[in-house]
């Protein structure tokens, strides 16, 4: 399968914002003021697994999901960096990148099913997301 054969799972498209699409991955921000959350998504139909992908894609996964998460670190402090590609209730395959504080609204359990979402307004969705645009060409190759 090729890129022309891949969407965007309607789950994700619901709750996340695009920030960039990059070699491998769409880039994504979970549209949730309670947490620094990015979702990377593989341009690949039909993967449900990090092991579907190819060893090459598997290495680029990393890699972009490194410099997400050292994009995320410049624009939001945190106390733990968790990575996650659980997939029990979006099958699609993605990765998780979420900073975490001590005494957020989830911790110290997981952020998923915790709580309801507070979606950014407007303003401060938009100017995350040129800081995270930023942030991430500032961090590439």
């Amino acid at each position: 399968m090729t890129d022309r054969d891949f969407a965007l799972d309607p789950r994700l498209q619901n709750d996340t914002r695009h920030v960039a699409s990059l070699a491998l991955c769409e880039v994504l921000l979970m549209d949730d003021t309670r947490f620094p959350w990015l979702v990377l998504v593989p341009r690949r139909a039909g993967m449900s697994e990090i092991c579907d992908l190819s060893p090459d894609e598997q290495a680029a996964l990393w890699r972009e999901v490194t410099l997400a998460s050292q994009a995320l670190r410049a624009l939001a402090p945190f106390d733990k960096l968790n990575l996650g590609a659980l997939g029990n209730i979006v099958r699609q395959l993605h990765v998780h990148v979420v900073g975490r504080r001590e005494g957020d609204a989830a911790w110290p359990g997981p952020v998923w099913g915790s709580g309801s979402a507070s979606r950014y307004d407007e303003q401060a969705r938009a100017a995350l997301l040129e800081r995270l645009r930023a942030a991430l060409d500032a961090s590439g190759p």
